[in-house]
């Protein structure tokens, strides 16, 4: 059955759900690598590897959803919650401007006093800079549908019209009800996030597809989550990439219940079988930021082929205890020593500079 497996992979034949599974669950390690990364050179035969020069601003920390696996949301009766003025995100993206940075992540809690007229403005004041503008994840573009009363196509096309380009993947954390019931049960559903994905796709802005492990999910949950968004893919091509990071314990209501620690090589695996499984994404990224940069440099071996994001900013999982720092000539020397050429990249996977 494992040949039949290999033979399929190496004669790039679409391999079932059933035996994205297997591979999680019993194959080899080192030969799950060796076949994520051949995978990855038919895709990209060029030996660079990218990644960007990014900040991730969080415009609120009030949000009423209060996700169990969560350490940034605050409840709006909090001592240090915030929400960001225009002018302030102006601000941010000025100095963001000025380091040099090409693309600004922007996401926030969910805040129902936040009006419709805010995220419209955000974007189109912050789109005048230089700076791309990456932001608003499903669950967000859902409650501007509430807080509007418009359609998820008209939310998005108001966006559009705005400045905005793309959309972060996030809110899917592991799409399947089973699990989203259990750690975000106030949460979009995963319909409703494929179908926000679907709208954007639709009006030509593109996305990006996270996935978040390493909690109360089975196996079987994961490969259900790579299905829904192969199939998305299929049918759309909208996703640029796919990212997927490991929960993190500390300071939520999760990590108490829960002993289960994520390892170097569990994180690897999912990248390779996601390398392998979803065939229709161009780009796999290493997520050094929450694996190490040790293990990020493994998973250009593994069928990754982007470095992700610097992220000069980052609050979520700095509120999770976890904080990992960087500089672009530390990560250029990373893809150098794993022996690919670092280049800079924008959002879209153009190529900016070598270095």
């Amino acid at each position: 059955m494992m040949n039949n497996i290999y033979e399929k992979i190496k004669n790039n034949e679409r391999i079932t759900a059933k035996e994205a599974l297997r591979l999680l669950k019993e194959w080899d390690f080192l030969k799950l690598g060796e076949y994520a990364d051949m995978v990855r050179f038919r895709k990209h035969p060029e030996d660079t590897v990218t990644f960007i020069l990014d900040t991730n601003i969080n415009y609120t920390n009030i949000c009423y959803v209060g996700c169990l696996f969560c350490a940034f949301y605050r409840d709006k009766k909090a001592e240090d919650v915030y929400t960001l003025t225009i002018e302030e995100l102006k601000r941010k993206i000025k100095s963001a401007e000025e380091l040099g940075i090409t693309t600004a992540l922007i996401q926030g809690g969910l805040n129902p006093d936040i009006p419709y007229s805010y995220y419209i403005d955000l974007v189109s004041e912050l789109s005048k800079s230089n700076v791309h503008v990456h932001a608003f994840s499903p669950p967000e573009i859902d409650l501007m549908c509430k807080i509007s009363k418009k359609s998820t196509k008209d939310v998005l096309f108001d966006l559009k019209q705005a400045g905005l380009k793309t959309i972060p993947g996030g809110g899917a954390e592991i799409l399947t009800e089973r699990v989203r019931k259990r750690i975000s049960p106030k949460k979009i559903s995963t319909e409703r996030w494929l179908e926000i994905m679907e709208e954007a796709h639709k009006l030509g802005i593109r996305t990006t597809a996270t996935m978040m492990f390493g909690h109360i999910e089975t196996e079987e949950d994961i490969v259900e989550h790579l299905q829904r968004l192969r199939e998305l893919q299929d049918k759309t091509k909208g996703f640029s990439a796919f990212i997927a990071w490991d929960f993190k314990k500390e300071n939520n209501e999760l990590g108490k219940r829960i002993e289960r620690s994520v390892t170097g090589m569990d994180y690897l695996k999912i990248v390779a079988v996601s390398r392998i499984f979803l065939d229709n994404f161009d780009n796999i990224q290493a997520s050094w930021a929450s694996q190490g940069k040790d293990v990020g440099e493994i998973a250009l071996h593994f069928g990754a082929n982007d470095m992700g994001s610097m992220l000069v900013e980052e609050n979520v999982m700095r509120e999770a205890g976890f904080r990992a720092e960087s500089t672009v000539q530390e990560i250029a020397d990373i893809i150098k020593k794993a022996g690919f050429k670092p280049a800079l990249r924008t959002t879209d996977y153009k190529i900016v500079k070598y270095l």
